[in-house]
């Protein structure tokens, strides 16, 4: 099978716990390549609420150098727009902390090879607010100004973590299609961070993507979540026309996982679970890797 993962946490766990993005204790592990036909992973960088500006940036300077290194050392292509070859490292940032009031500083993350940006974590920053927020303000002016520039710099707006206020915001603004990296359907767990139906709708009908979050708080409200509930939430974006929009976004190494899916060796459970549902081949190959690998190969032009 081929395998594109929206979001992960490794890079984190990598730089904060003096360890190795192929150290098989972490949920996604550079060996895994073995498994999958082709495996495309985007590496997230997330930069806590509670970091100032500058350590934000500081710890991003850190990320990009120990994911190009370990990306050479380990035989991936680090992602710069075009198509993916084999074993893909694509570079993402979860929190647009960093850019604090400097517009110019998107331009340093478009030259560092950031391909996608999701705009907050859970609170505020100076372009949004978070999907904990107890003050919703949704965009901020500056927050326009970055959306524009995040566009002609070509990296991918992530609404993950917005609030429902800023979502819409950041639909009324954009002018290219965005995506929710890591976010699952409120209709089946009614939870701030999952999308709602319309949510879904509106990244469907600008020609984004929705990935599936394997978090048990976002499969389920009492967090005694498994593949079924995956499964659920995946059969409830389908019934809304979502066949081209669904994709992964399992937030391994930055949430809390069920048992039965346990780390990136489970994506192949969840793909055997869904062959005996009697989905096809041919629409688990789109949710598992086309969908995505579509988008960002198609973005740069849009």
């Amino acid at each position: 099978m081929r395998y594109f993962d929206l979001h992960c946490d490794t890079l984190y766990r990598a730089l904060n716990e003096k360890g190795s993005l192929n150290n098989n204790e972490f949920e996604v592990f550079l060996s895994a390549n073995d498994k999958f036909k082709s495996w495309a992973q985007c590496f997230a960088i997330w930069l806590p609420d509670s970091l100032s500006v500058n350590k934000a940036r500081s710890m991003f300077f850190k990320a990009a150098s120990e994911l190009s290194e370990e990306a050479a050392e380990n035989g991936f292509q680090l992602y710069r727009g075009g198509s993916f070859g084999k074993s893909t490292a694509v570079f993402t940032v979860e929190n647009g902390k960093l850019i604090g009031n400097d517009l110019d500083m998107i331009k340093r993350l478009a030259e560092y090879g950031v391909k996608m940006l999701t705009l907050t974590w859970n609170g505020d920053n100076t372009i949004a607010c978070g999907a904990l927020t107890e003050n919703d303000k949704g965009i901020s002016d500056f927050g326009t100004m970055a959306v524009r520039e995040l566009e002609k710099q070509k990296i991918i707006i992530d609404a993950s973590h917005l609030s429902d206020k800023s979502f819409y915001g950041l639909a009324r603004i954009s002018k290219k299609p965005f995506v929710a990296s890591h976010s699952n359907s409120r209709a089946v767990c009614d939870n701030r961070r999952n999308l709602t139906d319309g949510q879904f709708a509106l990244i469907r009908d600008r020609g984004g993507i929705v990935g599936l979050n394997f978090h048990r708080f976002f499969l389920n409200k009492d967090g005694n979540a498994s593949i079924k509930d995956v499964a659920a939430h995946l059969e409830h974006f389908l019934s809304l026309g979502g066949e081209n929009t669904v994709a992964i976004g399992s937030d391994f190494d930055g949430s809390d996982i069920p048992c039965d899916i346990k780390n990136i060796l489970g994506i192949e459970r969840i793909y055997e679970y869904l062959l005996r549902l009697n989905y096809s081949e041919e629409l688990l190959d789109k949710l598992f890797w086309t969908n995505a690998a579509n988008f960002f190969e198609t973005f740069d032009n849009r």
